[in-house]
């Protein structure tokens, strides 16, 4: 993964620093020692049931101060961060030609894990190789039909699949197919089976992404409002936005794909809170006079000023139905580790994938913002090494979306 999700609630103190202190050793050193043992084994359970309360926000975050504290080994991500040939070693990524063998991919849109799934479907197929893939609208831990706030409908749960049958029923006659004898236990579904949101149903398709999908601009516009016609030279020039952002008062994290403590739901969760924020923009379309169908990638080409060595801008897509609730669709973030404080760059957000029919009467929403913490670690606007950081200062922020520097939302439409 190229972004480290971190947890925290918004009203518990953002920066705790982290002092190096041990609370307690390692139960391997108390093996012979059942009381020691005990009381270490209760100090590491309350470390990690604080994580949503200041555990997430300690720094420096270079090595998790939880598993610091208690002589835990590392799972692999800080060494991958610190040896970054060796984390090529580990991933398959650019290797696919090697793997000569039929993949079964099955993937979430709410999954912390969805877009390295499409994105090892679509180098297996560019290898050659013979590759299925199911996207549903789940998370990574839930393949029911209800995720965050949404009632998918009995379709979308994994027992079920639209009446195919159980997911693993589809699996053991890919195996069948694969390496039993040929004989199928169920017909061929397809290559690719995909959950469209919104309209809730699955989806039978031969190719990802969809080469009919059309990558389609949504500007940034002045007054909050979000349009497909971009800024003209004859209109009034549109002042650029701006916002303060405090990394000891960050967004906080609510839906998407995580994968966190109990206190962070996935999925798609009412975004009122966060819209409430002045340090969250917000970008809204007139309600929709027909249906408008969202499948493959989104990013968001963003235009944007801080004024300071480094800065972070995060981008969501939601979905606002007819009783104006928002929820979260996709998002993504980008990092500027040098920016030239004061003047407007241009950034590419990567809000991995989707697929969703926003429905006539909903309206298409953007917010833009510097945080979204604890799935994201804070940006301390220092520009000094993560691993190391522990100070912090404001940022102000201005994002642009007048003729020369159109700031927007790419959507792949697919046409009705």
């Amino acid at each position: 993964m190229d972004a480290w999700r971190r947890d925290r609630t918004r009203h518990h103190r953002a920066l705790v620093p982290h002092d190096g202190r041990r609370r307690a050793d390692a139960p391997a050193q108390h093996s012979t020692d059942p009381a020691a043992l005990g009381g270490s084994l209760v100090g590491l359970v309350q470390d990690l049931d604080g994580l949503s309360h200041g555990g997430y926000g300690e720094l420096p975050a270079g090595r998790f101060p939880a598993f610091a504290r208690h002589d835990l080994p590392e799972l692999g991500y800080e060494r991958s961060r610190r040896e970054p040939e060796w984390a090529r070693s580990s991933r398959v990524a650019g290797r696919h030609d090697e793997v000569d063998l039929p993949t079964f991919q099955v993937g979430g849109w709410y999954d912390i894990f969805g877009q390295g799934t499409l994105d090892n479907f679509t180098a297996m197929r560019r290898a050659g190789r013979s590759a299925t893939l199911i996207m549903g609208p789940w998370s990574h831990a839930n393949q029911q039909h209800v995720i965050g706030d949404v009632n998918f409908g009995f379709g979308a749960n994994s027992a079920f699949m639209g009446m195919r049958g159980p997911l693993n029923g589809l699996q053991l006659d890919w195996f069948q197919r694969t390496i039993g004898d040929g004989e199928a236990l169920e017909p061929d579904t397809g290559r690719v089976l995909l959950f469209v949101m919104g309209v809730n149903q699955w989806r039978e398709e031969s190719e990802w992404p969809l080469s009919r999908a059309v990558d389609t601009d949504f500007h940034l516009r002045a007054d909050g409002r979000l349009t497909r016609e971009q800024p003209s030279a004859a209109e009034q020039a549109e002042q650029a936005e701006q916002f303060t952002y405090d990394p000891a008062d960050p967004v906080r994290t609510t839906g998407g794909a995580v994968l966190m403590t109990d206190e962070f739901r996935p999925g798609p969760l009412d975004q009122r809170d966060v819209e409430a924020r002045e340090d969250v923009l917000v970008f809204t379309t007139e309600p929709l006079a027909e249906d408008v169908e969202v499948t493959g990638r989104v990013k968001a080409v963003l235009f944007a000023a801080t004024d300071g060595p480094s800065t972070d801008w995060v981008a969501r897509l939601c979905d606002v139905d007819a009783n104006g609730v928002s929820r979260n669709v996709t998002d993504g973030i980008v990092r500027v580790r040098a920016a030239t404080p004061g003047e407007p760059a241009e950034h590419v957000v990567d809000l991995w994938s989707t697929s969703i029919v926003f429905r006539a009467g909903h309206r298409i929403r953007v917010q833009i913002t510097s945080s979204n913490f604890p799935r994201w670690d804070r940006n301390l606007n220092t520009g000094e090494p993560e691993e190391s950081a522990a100070t912090a200062r404001v940022a102000r922020q201005q994002i642009f979306h007048d003729p020369d520097r159109p700031s927007r939302i790419v959507l792949p439409v697919v046409p009705g």
